[in-house]
Formats: structure tokens, sequence, C-alpha cells
């Protein structure tokens, strides 16, 4: 290897460099008249700020607090210069705490925000508590504009702290202040036994001190601390969701680089992070949110550590120059059985069930009903049994699309007779097919319209198993997270959409589908002839299996398997011992031989392929 040596050129660059960062420094060094002049404003400003205090606090009783905030110190001069008005509240750090059995809130000093959310009863896939909020992840700020043109942030102001018991209930006044009584007030409230807590703002005599104008504006941010195994996976969930005008739910795109939008009326709005929310709820909808969304996630990586920053911005109103707003911050799981005890909030609507009937299966039938089985069953079995029940209550619709094929087998022989004599003419073809169904009283359309109607249930599902709280860390065999992927074997490296690691479940469930595939797409290609892609798609679909599942919830993994699985022996019972392929052959021909009626759809198809055929003639 060559070895980069410097030469002269390189040198004399670098010289030259440091000759005019010298001159530069010397040219732009201040004189001593400005040096001069700048201490005597910082004297007349230091002056001036001590007049006015002395003339807003001219009873005696206050000047020992006078005396205490008004201190000295280079760090509460450079914060009175700073804040004006707001510089009546000692500029001292520290946190304040409110917790109960579920919940553990840090407020800070500075900025009168949470600095630190953690639950107490739940841990991450590596056994650390979860964090919602840590190492200012998290900003709430206000933005205050004040008489004498100041912008303030109270992300960067200090409040007082005042912490009291009200029935139980722990209550931090964070106060601002202007004055003995002119202040802004965060004011939190946290219950016994909840995840929710209330959270007031307002103002009291700032009035005169705040410009003039109709609202203050709010922001909300925070980074999305990863909780899962998987980044991608829990990435896939994380979302910003938020209610508006009305019952409307909407959120923000799951992948997007970046994505804004502006709603209005807005009742809450979930920084959801997959089996965690952060959400904030006002009692009066908001008139106008602008909420961003910025995906952080590019691949799978075990050093990554946020999934999604997410970002609101909006006005608080004012009513007489002063602030009132009521609020409420929810920091726990994203579990239907939680969530429905603000059922005022309707904050349950934040979880992704699915849009539409998928969304109304999975709420009101899947999750009631598994819950109800994983009260006495492990959840592994409860799912299993879930699963057979699904299967068996979908088996007349199998039935019916095995039935459907019985038939085309049947009528295989005539249809091959047909294809060699019309080999050369695809119209005529198609017209004699379609007589010999009409006459059979079959449909080919028949076998699909069973497997169309179980798309729901499928789908329903797919939403269910990801997203449902209740599978959270519990065990099946040799899956040790029903909500994460199972690992038999950790790869020394990574294959591109597969990943680090060898999941059993997804095997499992794609060697099923396989078989299952076996017996219904490969009758398909013998009913059917001429149908090169259903080979491929055969051998397609269960790879893609493998692979898309591999960092998917095994608990899912597991419910295809086990549900092929049944399909399989259904459709094995159908074939054996319920159909008879003899008995289907004499039905057919006995419908043949009865005179068909067609209604005006088979007429018209009828009669356009006939005019087809006579202009093909024609020319």
């Amino acid at each position: 290897m060559e070895e980069k040596k410097l030469d002269l050129n390189s040198i004399i660059g670098f010289v030259l460099i440091f000759l005019i960062l010298i001159g530069w420094f010397w040219m732009t060094k201040p004189s001593p008249e400005e040096l001069a002049a700048e201490k005597e404003r910082q004297e007349q400003v230091q002056d001036s700020l001590e007049q006015l205090e002395a003339q807003n606090n001219p009873i005696p009783e206050v000047q020992p607090e006078q005396t205490v905030v008004l201190s000295d110190s280079a760090a509460n001069a450079a914060y009175r210069n700073r804040v004006g008005a707001f510089a009546f509240t000692e500029t001292t750090d520290g946190e304040t705490t409110l917790e109960n059995d579920l919940l553990f809130l840090e407020i800070s000093n500075k900025g009168g925000q949470i600095t630190e959310a953690r639950m107490k009863q739940y841990v991450t896939f590596d056994s650390i508590p979860v964090y919602l909020i840590k190492d200012g992840n998290a900003s709430f700020n206000l933005v205050l504009t004040t008489n004498d043109n100041r912008v303030l942030q109270t992300r960067d102001m200090y409040f007082q702290p005042e912490l009291t018991q009200d029935n139980g209930n722990q209550v931090l006044s964070m106060k601002a202040k202007a004055g003995p009584q002119q202040f802004l007030e965060f004011r939190y409230t946290l219950k016994p036994g909840e995840y929710l807590l209330d959270f007031d703002i307002r103002s009291q005599g700032l009035a005169s001190v705040l410009a003039s104008g109709d609202g203050v504006p709010m922001q909300w941010e925070m980074k999305g601390i990863r909780h899962n195994k998987s980044v991608m996976y829990e990435n896939r969930y994380t979302r910003l969701t938020y209610r508006h005008e009305g019952e409307d739910i909407s959120k923000l795109s799951e992948s997007s680089d970046l994505d804004e939008e502006t709603e209005v009326d807005v009742r809450w709005m979930s920084f959801r992070q997959h089996f965690f929310s952060s959400i904030l709820a006002v009692n009066q909808p908001l008139a106008s949110v602008d909420l961003k969304s910025a995906n952080l996630v590019e691949e799978e990586s075990r050093e990554t550590e946020f999934t999604k920053e997410f970002g609101i911005a909006t006005e608080l109103p004012k009513s007489a120059g002063e602030l009132a707003s009521s609020m409420h911050w929810y920091y726990g799981p994203t579990d239907i059985d939680t969530l429905e005890q603000y059922e005022d909030l309707a904050l349950a609507d934040s979880i992704p069930y699915g849009w539409g009937i998928f969304g109304w299966i999975n709420r009101y039938l899947f999750t009631p009903f598994f819950g109800f089985l994983s009260s006495f069953l492990p959840y592994g079995i409860a799912i299993v049994v879930m699963t057979i029940l699904v299967r068996i209550l979908l088996s007349p619709v199998t039935y019916k699309s095995y039935l459907s094929q019985a038939k085309m087998r049947v009528l295989k022989p005539e249809i091959t007779e047909i294809n060699e004599k019309h080999k050369d003419n695809a119209m005529k073809r198609q017209q004699e097919t379609m007589k010999l169904y009409n006459k059979a009283g079959v449909s080919p359309l028949s076998g699909c319209i069973p497997a169309l109607l179980q798309l729901p249930i499928f789908y329903a599902l797919f939403m269910f198993f990801p997203t449902s709280f209740a599978l959270r860390q519990k065990s099946f065999l040799w899956a040790e997270d029903l909500s994460s992927y199972d690992t038999i074997a950790q790869l020394p490296f990574t294959i591109p959409f597969y990943g680090d690691h060898v999941s059993l479940f997804p095997i499992l469930a794609s060697v099923a589908i396989f078989f299952y595939m076996m017996m219904t797409t490969g009758q398909q290609m013998q009913t059917q002839p001429g149908m090169p892609n259903m080979k491929f798609i055969m051998y397609l679909s269960p790879l893609l299996m493998l692979f898309f599942f591999n960092n998917y919830a095994s608990g899912l993994s597991l419910y295809y398997f086990v549900s092929n699985l049944i399909t399989i022996g259904i459709m094995l019972v159908i074939k054996n011992v319920i159909l008879d392929e003899n008995k289907i052959h004499a039905q057919i021909e006995q419908k043949k031989k009865q005179p068909k009626k067609e209604n005006r759809f088979q007429k018209k198809m009828r009669e356009m392929m006939e005019e087809a055929e006579k202009q093909k003639k024609k020319k």
C-alpha cells in the first residue's frame, strides 16, 4: 500500500491558513473604546432592571424573596436579561417526581415539562424498563411574545414547583412568575392506578405582560425510543395517529421519510410506539394543528435507538389576554383494556385494528374472543384453539371452493375435447366452453368467490396478531415472545430481506402453505390448462412467506401454520369422505339434459361473442 506523506505544497498551504487566521483575529479584536462602551451599557441595563424590580415590588414583606430570586450570580443575571418580565422565578435546576403503582414521571424546573416517563410494570426485550421519555427525546414548549417584543420559549424558562395532595391525587403546580400575583402555571394531576394525568395550562395577570393576539403557539416533539427486538418490525407499527373533525381517525405515513399534514378540530394526537403510546388529548378541540412524522430507521440494526420523530404545532387560545386550557397526557400501553377506561376521550381508537370492516372484526370479535380464551389457556394454546374454531366456521366456504374444483375436474375431458376441436379458433373455443359451463351449471368463478369471502378474516387476523398487546412477551414452545420473531439459530451475517436469524414458525408455515397450494393451485393447473403462471405462484408464495415473516410476530406465523394444516385436513376429509366425483358427474349429466334458460347477462355475453365471430369471418 502506498504511504501517504505531506508534500511541500501542503505544508505551505497550512502555514498560509494559519497566518490568515492570526491576521483575522488581530484585525477584528475590539478596541479599548468598544470595551469601555460595552461595560457601560451592561451597567446601565443592570441599573434599569434593579429600578424596575424596586417599582414592581415596593412591599417590604416580599424583600426576602426578592433577595433570593434576584441574586447577583452570573447565571441569574443572564437569565433576567433574557426573559425580562418572567425573571421573578428562581433559576434553580431540579426535578419533581410524580408516581403511582403504574407510572413514574419526572418534571423539570427548567421548562416545567416532563423529562422522564417510565413504565413500572413493563420492560423491553432486553429487560430494560420501558421509557417513553428519557434523555431529552421529548420537548413541550409554548412560545410567548411579551409587550416589550421579547420572544420567550417556555422550555428555556424556569418554573417554581409546588407538590400537594388532593384526595389521594398528586398535584404538581409549576409556576413561572412575572410578579407576586403574575404567573404562567403548568398543573399536573396524577391519580392512583392510572396512566392518564390531567394537564392544565393557565395564566394570571399576564394580559399586561404578553403581547396582544388571539393565541399562543404550542409545540410538542418526540423521538420514539426503541423497545422491540426488531426495530424494522416495531417501526412498521409506530405512527402518529390523531382524531379530528368529530370522529375521524387518521394517521401519518409509516414509511415516508417525512410526512406532514394540517388538520382542524383535533381532539387528540397519539405518538404510538407499537405497544406503548404517548397521547395528548384536549377537552376543547384545537382549531388547527400541523402534524409531522419523520422516519429514522433505514435498515435492521441492533444499534438503532429511535424509530420515528414526531412533532405537532398549534395555538392555544387566549381569553381576555389570559391562557386557560385543560388537557390530558397519557403515557402507557397501547392496550384495549387500558385505553377503554378513558371512553370519554375515545383513546382506544388509536389502536391500529385496521380500516372498515376489518377493524370492526378485530375490535369487537377477535380481541374479546381471544381475551376470553387466554383467560384460562396459555397464550400459544389460545392461538391454536382460536385458529381451529375460525377454520371450522369457514369450512362451508372451503367446501364450496373444493366442490367447484371437483366439478371442473369432472368436466376436464370435455374441455380438453373442445380445446382440441377449436384449437385454431380462440373465439369459438371460448363460446363452446361457456356453453358447456352453462349446461352443466358450473361457473369457473365459483371457486374464487369463497376465497374472496375469507379475505376479511385473513386481513383482520393479519392486523390482530402484530398489534395484540396481550401477546407481548408471552412465550410458547421455543418462542420467547409471541409478539416478536422466534429464533432457533443466530446467523453470523445478515441476509438481505431475511435477517440475521432463523425463525422456525415461518418455516413451518411456509411448508404448510406449499402443500396447501399443491392441493389447490395444482388442481387448477390440471383442470384449466394454459395457466403457466400457476406453477410459478405455487413456489413463489411459500418463499415470500418465509422471507416476509422471518421478522414478524411468531404468533402470526403460528396462526398461519395451524390454519393451513387444518385447511389441508378439511380438504382431505371433503375429498375422501364427503364428495363423490362419480355422483358429481351424474348430477352434471342430468343438468345437461334439462332445458337451460339464459339469464340476461348470459344472453348478452353470447350475443357479443357471436357478433365478434361474424366480424372475424367478414375480415
